[in-house]
């Protein structure tokens, strides 16, 4: 007999986390940009209508002090470093004009120059919102249970390990730790992605930020706050702003060149007209509006504002990638290898099938039964299965004697003094060939070649029945496969731990043929280092601790943001954290569009710089022109590069 059990289709109850989103004003780059604006707008009427100088001037005055002081300063520190640094080369040259005269030309470059130093400034602080906003999610406070059996409240930033804090139904966990008593459903979508709420009980891990539901728990905090699964996550993002990208650093290394060149450059266009007999005031004219149009301020923007905006987009959207770095190499990759549990699966084994060996022995419900009265002392993830399963139709485990467990073969459990074994059938049957042996081999062999787990079921040393167990796959499996295969132009590879059959029927049922099965972490890593010998870019999904040594070793690791999986997310590049495996496929296609906008913004930045430069030398350009001209295409590609913060550049991403 045969009997497929289903699991009836429950509402999904996904957390969303809430949005944290930094006001523009509230970054002191917007604030100065503005009032230097305000500024220039308020002298510019006053000086257009000939006003009094008393009545425009120190309104300029005091737009050149409102936009340029911070780039000074940080022009000065450079210096002192022996850096020529272009916000200074910029300042310099808006002082030049306003000492020939040219105060509104001068001013219009301090706002402008300004203005695209808080378009960055905001792209930063947008990319940090995206994740910071995580830390809404842990409560400021905790009920911490003393040893007199008091309560106390405290911040959640003053537990320590050790410390028992109660969670009454409906709050929110305030640190990592583990059920001491109790019993409750928690909902930990917003840290594991897990959409329906997961039972809590005496032993089980939960995490600070997830919500509590009718049940009330006791937890033994075992990780500061600062080591909370949130804060590591919002540290990861932190960091990701702080970096720059290969190709802006190669920039900046041009720059220093490029700016040394441009300064005697400059100084040769004052020099040689004044030597030729040239006026001073337009050889000094000339030669700031060279050093205006030739600086390489939008070079310079070109490669961040991009990369910058698609890691905001992601995080948004439950992807964290690590840094601007990441972002960039994740539009390089070229191959693609797959973990399966937890990655293709959802990670948790259920009960498919039981089948009975014998007519006349138990049925399916006895079977099912007896395998998880044996079972439920376990903590094996195929015990808490069966177990699950048992519950499911209605059976209580009964209490059992003389419970022992053997690592790698099963239990054994004595219930109303009948002997219970559940286990591997490969080590239960011991070579006998009466029917019922010789049957439940037959059975189990079948549930394997189907890609399941066979679990065997014995009573008194006879076999009883086979439980087939098995992880369910991913919905989203296949599509994700299908859009990488498009991307990189080659099908992913499919590298587990787990056994052949069961990792060539999944992969069957997805579409990828090469398929390596029964591997160890050292033999992940040994087949990632195999491709990129070959000259590949290669991108390596998993999520657990054994998936860890392949990740780092991977141009680029994407770690699914599972519980448990401490290591993995430490090592991988890109974190999902909502373990939504379509969005891989996604945050590739979203890098390649930053590193196009690269490339777009250097050729704008480039043909504007080389049309203005030649226009200077070859004719008469005026500084005004100059000004706008150059700050113009700067603040063009700053803009460019902030497109990949809408949400219709992740819809294209993901179409």
């Amino acid at each position: 007999m045969v009997s497929t059990l289903t699991e009836p289709a429950r509402p999904s109850a996904v957390t969303t986390p809430p949005v944290r989103r930094t006001r523009v004003l509230a970054l002191p780059e917007a604030r100065w940009a503005l009032a230097a604006l305000v500024l220039f707008l308020a002298a510019l009427p006053l000086y257009l209508l000939d006003a009094p100088a008393w009545t425009w001037g120190p309104l300029y005055a005091a737009a050149y002090l409102a936009g340029g002081w911070e780039p000074a300063k940080e022009g000065l520190k450079a210096l002192k470093d022996k850096t020529l640094d272009v916000d200074l080369l910029m300042v310099v040259a808006a002082l030049g004009a306003a000492a020939i005269g040219q105060v509104l030309d001068g001013a219009l470059l301090i706002v402008i120059f300004a203005t695209s130093g808080a378009l960055e400034a905001v792209a930063t602080a947008r990319t940090a919102d995206s994740v910071r906003g995580l830390l809404d999610l842990a409560p400021t406070t905790a009920t911490r249970l003393l040893g007199d059996g008091t309560e106390e409240t405290v911040a959640t930033g003053d537990l320590l390990v050790g410390d028992t804090v109660v969670i009454r139904p409906g709050e929110r966990i305030g640190a990592d730790g583990r059920v001491l008593t109790g019993a409750s459903e928690v909902d930990q979508a917003t840290i594991t992605g897990e959409p329906l709420p997961v039972l809590k009980e005496t032993g089980d891990e939960v995490f600070a930020g997830t919500l509590n539901g009718a049940g009330a728990l006791r937890v033994r905090v075992e990780r500061d706050a600062s080591d909370s699964v949130i804060a590591r996550i919002v540290r990861m993002v932190e960091e990701a702003s702080a970096t720059k990208a290969p190709t802006q650093l190669f920039i900046e290394k041009v720059e220093q060149r490029y700016s040394l060149g441009m300064v005697a450059a400059t100084l040769a266009v004052f020099l040689v007209p004044l030597a030729l007999g040239a006026d001073l005031t337009d050889a000094l004219l000339r030669a700031m509006t060279f050093m205006i149009v030739a600086s390489p301020c939008a070079v310079v923007l070109a490669t961040m504002p991009p990369l910058l905006s698609a890691l905001a987009n992601a995080g948004r959207h439950g992807v964290l990638v690590k840094s601007a770095v990441v972002m960039e190499r994740l539009g390089q990759v070229d191959v693609v290898a797959l973990d399966k549990t937890g990655t293709l699966t959802e990670g948790t084994p259920r009960v498919t099938s039981v089948r009975a060996l014998a007519d006349s022995g138990p049925g399916e419900g006895a079977i099912l039964a007896l395998a998880a009265a044996a079972e439920h002392p376990s903590e094996h993830p195929l015990a808490r299965a069966v177990v699950a399963a048992a519950r499911a139709r209605g059976h209580r485990p009964a209490p059992v004697e003389d419970f022992r467990s053997t690592p790698g073969t099963g239990v054994t459990a004595t219930l109303d003094g009948d002997t219970v074994a559940v286990g591997a059938p490969a080590r239960l049957l011991t070579g006998e060939q009466d029917p019922l042996s010789v049957r439940a081999a037959a059975v189990s062999g079948e549930l394997e070649a189907d890609g399941q787990t066979a679990v065997l079921v014995m009573m008194n040393g006879v076999p009883a029945g086979v439980l087939g167990i098995a992880d369910r796959l991913r919905p989203d499996a296949a599509a994700t496969v299908a859009a990488l295969t498009a991307l990189t132009g080659t099908p992913p590879a499919l590298l587990t731990g787990d056994n052949p059959r069961a990792a060539a029927r999944l992969a069957a049922d997805i579409g990828i043929t090469d398929v390596r099965a029964g591997l160890l972490p050292q033999d992940k890593v040994a087949a990632v280092r195999e491709r990129e010998r070959a000259g590949r870019k290669v991108m390596v999904v998993g999520d657990g601790v054994n998936d860890a040594p392949a990740l780092a070793a991977a141009h680029t690791g994407i770690a699914m943001g599972r519980a448990g999986s401490d290591l993995a997310l430490e090592t991988a590049d890109v974190v999902i954290v909502r373990d939504e495996l379509a969005t891989v496929p996604t945050v590739l296609a979203l890098s390649r569009t930053a590193r196009r906008l690269v490339v777009q913004n250097l050729v704008i930045a480039g043909t504007v710089i080389t049309g203005l430069v030649v226009w200077d030398l070859a004719g008469t350009l005026p500084l005004p022109l100059g000004v706008l001209g150059h700050e113009g295409s700067t603040v063009l590609v700053g803009l460019n590069g902030l497109r990949l913060l809408r949400e219709s550049a992740w819809r294209r991403a993901t179409a």
